[in-house]
């Protein structure tokens, strides 16, 4: 191989390893930036905001399917099932139960402890929730 192929060669070589070495930590961040991106999408439930006062909050919710709910505690709460499916709920202690909403039933719920619900089921859930919202101090 001449002197000309050899270094041609060498600079290609080089080229190659510079170019995998920039693009390495880039591809990292993208799929760094696709998780958070599926994660936020994954504890974003589609709410509608139907009423909102200084004492109660009216909503309608609709868990698509694999759709999780955020990890928030819950206050006392009425809800109408407009859609009905199953909703898992995972508890911090990693506790899980299932929760069957049928339609056309009404819910009461007292405030509980943080929980993450998911729809686990194959269709949409469709809620109308009235929560009160705690007294301001």
């Amino acid at each position: 191989m001449s002197n000309s192929a050899r270094f041609f060669v060498g600079l290609l070589t080089a080229a190659f390893m510079l170019a995998g070495v920039t693009a390495s930590p880039a591809v990292a961040q993208e799929k760094a930036a696709d998780r958070k991106a599926a994660k936020a999408k994954q504890e974003s439930v589609p709410t509608k905001l139907l009423f909102e006062n200084g004492k109660v909050r009216v909503q309608e919710v609709t868990f698509r399917p694999g759709d999780q709910g955020p990890n928030i505690p819950r206050p006392f709460r009425i809800i109408r099932v407009l859609k009905g499916g199953t909703i898992q709920r995972t508890h911090p202690n990693g506790k899980i139960d299932k929760v069957v909403y049928k339609t056309g039933e009404v819910k009461v719920y007292e405030p509980d402890n943080p929980f993450v619900p998911k729809n686990v089921g194959k269709s949409d859930i469709v809620l109308y929730v009235v929560a009160l919202k705690e007294p301001k101090k």
